[in-house]
């Protein structure tokens, strides 16, 4: 009588899908760790002490650009970067916006080799990524998980200008205060998120790499600061009537709930009540939608609006100023 219970059966030589979890882990590992460098950014408190915030940043140029979070930079212009080989670099920031929680330095010295950045729409619920950063200060700490959960949103502040970030990445791999500025990875060694909050109960946030940030990061590598167009209004999803859903194929839009007195979207003759259906003919769906549509581009430019008045459509142009921080 055997001692032992016998395992799956495998071919002679098979990897086991646990061997196999672990290679991914440990490539990806290999591959990232080098390139996701710890940050030490001094503070000044409101007494006049200096303090030191800790964060990660990720490099992703040859000549030494790194991309991590707005809110681990805050406003300081300058701070220090270690490698996980012990090498260490003062950095200058290069530019910072917070309504996107993205942030660009360049390393005044060498750098590695930059990480690859992926493409975070094509993630799917249950994909393994590993989070590389430097949480309490334990530089190149190397968590895995999965993809939790997609299409999350995360509010952003400037001043008093507050922006939603959307198609945030949750995952439930460990993320620790320090972590911010690291990044998220597939199992082809990919950056699709640069991890920004952890959310409680072993949840985490990361900003995705797509299309929007993509031009975000282009914007702070050319010009050190984001331009975004601003209309003036604040609006809710809200349903479409039967008939013009059944016409347009269109389910819900967004219903105008403020108009800021004076603003593009008040002079356009845009009224609370309306329900934005398009803007640029694209459906408005959410007001997600809308930000979308609001970086530099639009300043300057008649924005043609459709939107649902008392049964009819009417039809407006509006041209979206540009956003301060006190719009």
């Amino acid at each position: 009588m055997t001692d032992t219970i016998p395992g799956p059966e495998r071919a002679p030589g098979a990897e086991s899908p646990l061997d196999a979890y672990s290679r991914i882990v440990t490539s990806v590992a290999a591959a990232m760790t080098p390139r996701v460098a710890a940050l030490h950014v001094p503070r000044r408190g409101r007494d006049g002490w200096f303090s030191t915030a800790l964060g990660s940043a990720v490099v992703v140029t040859e000549d030494g650009f790194l991309l991590t979070n707005a809110h681990v930079v805050g406003h300081a212009d300058a701070g220090t970067l270690a490698f996980a080989d012990g090498t260490t670099a003062p950095f200058h920031t290069i530019g910072v916006d917070p309504l996107s929680d993205l942030a660009v330095l360049r390393a005044d010295g060498p750098t590695p080799s930059p990480a690859v950045l992926g493409e975070a729409t094509g993630l799917r619920v249950g994909q393994l990524v590993v989070a590389v950063g430097n949480p309490l200060g334990l530089a190149g700490t190397v968590t895995a998980g999965v993809v939790s959960a997609l299409g999350r949103s995360l509010p952003a502040r400037a001043g008093s200008a507050v922006r939603i970030i959307d198609d945030v990445i949750q995952t439930d791999a460990a993320l620790n205060p320090g972590n911010s500025g690291g990044a998220l990875a597939t199992a082809d060694g990919e950056v699709v998120g640069i991890t920004t909050a952890v959310a409680g109960n072993g949840l985490g946030l990361a900003v995705p790499i797509n299309a929007t940030s993509r031009r975000i990061i282009a914007a702070l590598l050319a010009d050190g600061r984001i331009r975004r167009a601003h209309l003036g209004l604040a609006g809710v999803p809200a349903p479409l009537p039967p008939a013009l859903r059944a016409r347009t194929g269109q389910r819900t839009s967004l219903r105008i709930v403020e108009v800021v007195p004076g603003s593009p979207a008040a002079r356009s003759g845009l009224r609370e009540g309306d329900l934005l259906l398009t803007a640029a003919a694209e459906p408005m769906d959410s007001a997600q939608a809308l930000q979308r549509l609001m970086l530099a581009d639009a300043i300057g430019r008649p924005l043609p609006l459709t939107v649902l008045r008392g049964g009819a459509l009417v039809d407006v142009i509006a041209t979206p100023t540009e956003l301060h921080a006190d719009d």
